[in-house]
């Protein structure tokens, strides 16, 4: 997982996406909006894997879609090597999406149970005009073999799979356009544990193969740190933190990364017993309805009144790259004061 800084295949300036809410049967209006996505900027390096942690219900998945354009942006840009997703539509548009796909969250709901893995596999290079009769046939033989699945699986059903076969099917899909950038819209929280890390060693392994750059959107932690060469912690539709993820880890600046990390289970009874863990309280607020000032105030143990709710923290650089949105971090030691 190499990362070049100078080499940016993913570049996000202040995506937004709101989804309107309307009143009227007939004659419809809109009332308002859920802010599912509010304003992200950040760059994803090529080569690179990005992992995007949160609680459900944040805007991870909603990101990911909106980056691919399945779900057109209310504002903002999503320029992928150079070219603005957001201006292109039709025939452009079509031709740029053989370089992006997606492995999507659910190998149950994602597959057609009507069509053979053979047929689900191929209908990507069938829609892009990549290979036909004989070649595809092979090519989709060997994109089952790549992902660790039998060539003569290609005439079986979805139905006859297990949850890990059928994302790998998922994944083999995800390659068979041959992309440079792959969503992964937390790909294996629907798989036991003990598939789990297979399918996180096969993405690895194709990263490698294939010099994928990756998003990969999740909510447990301690799979995101094995895989992820950068973390970007979201909380109600902002980026509230964004570093590596060994400075991610060892030195979390924002209360709410601060949280999160204080609620995984470290495998050392010591450690374990003298740490402290940090209770939110309340529920995340209505995304309909976002908070005043910083939209994590209304949770926050370290809340400024007068400052925090009023005014909405910027996103700045606390030094070495590491990126956070909170007025109680100190430029002087970069701790949340």
């Amino acid at each position: 997982m190499t990362e070049n800084r100078d080499d940016v295949l993913v570049r996000v300036r202040d995506l937004k996406m709101h989804f309107p809410i309307t009143q009227g049967i007939i004659l419809q209006r809109q009332i308002g909006a859920v802010k599912a996505v509010d304003g992200l900027t950040f760059d994803i390096y090529r080569g690179e894997t990005l992992g995007l942690v949160g609680e459900s219900g944040c805007g991870k998945s909603t990101t990911g879609r909106a980056l691919l354009q399945l779900y057109r942006p209310t504002a903002g840009q999503v320029i992928f090597d150079g070219q603005d997703l957001t201006r292109m539509k039709g025939e452009e548009l079509r031709r740029m999406r053989r370089r992006m796909q997606m492995i999507f969250q659910d190998p149950y709901a994602s597959l057609n149970p009507r069509m053979t893995v053979g047929n689900i596999i191929a209908e990507p290079m069938e829609v892009h005009g990549i290979a036909s009769g004989k070649a595809l046939r092979d090519r989709v033989q060997e994109l089952l073999e790549v992902v660790g699945l039998n060539a003569y699986f290609i005439n079986r059903y979805p139905h006859e799979f297990s949850g890990g076969q059928r994302q790998r099917i998922g994944v083999a899909r995800a390659l068979a356009v041959n992309p440079d950038f792959i969503v992964c819209d937390e790909p294996i929280s629907a798989l036991d544990v003990s598939i789990q890390a297979q399918i996180i060693n096969l993405l690895e392994e194709l990263q490698e193969k294939f010099n994928l750059t990756y998003l990969f959107i999740a909510h447990d932690l301690s799979v995101v740190r094995h895989i992820s060469t950068r973390v970007a912690v979201m909380y109600l539709g902002k980026i509230v933190e964004l570093t590596d993820r060994k400075e991610l880890y060892e030195n979390p600046l924002h209360p709410y990364t601060q949280a999160l990390l204080s609620a995984v289970p470290i495998p050392d009874p010591e450690v374990e017993e003298k740490r402290q863990r940090i209770i939110l309280v309340g529920d995340v607020p209505d995304p309909s309805n976002p908070p005043s000032g910083c939209n994590f105030q209304t949770r926050c143990p370290v809340m400024m009144p007068g400052k925090c709710d009023v005014e909405e923290p910027p996103f700045l650089d606390a030094g070495n790259g590491h990126q956070v949105a909170c007025f109680r971090v100190v430029d002087a030691g970069g701790r949340v004061s």
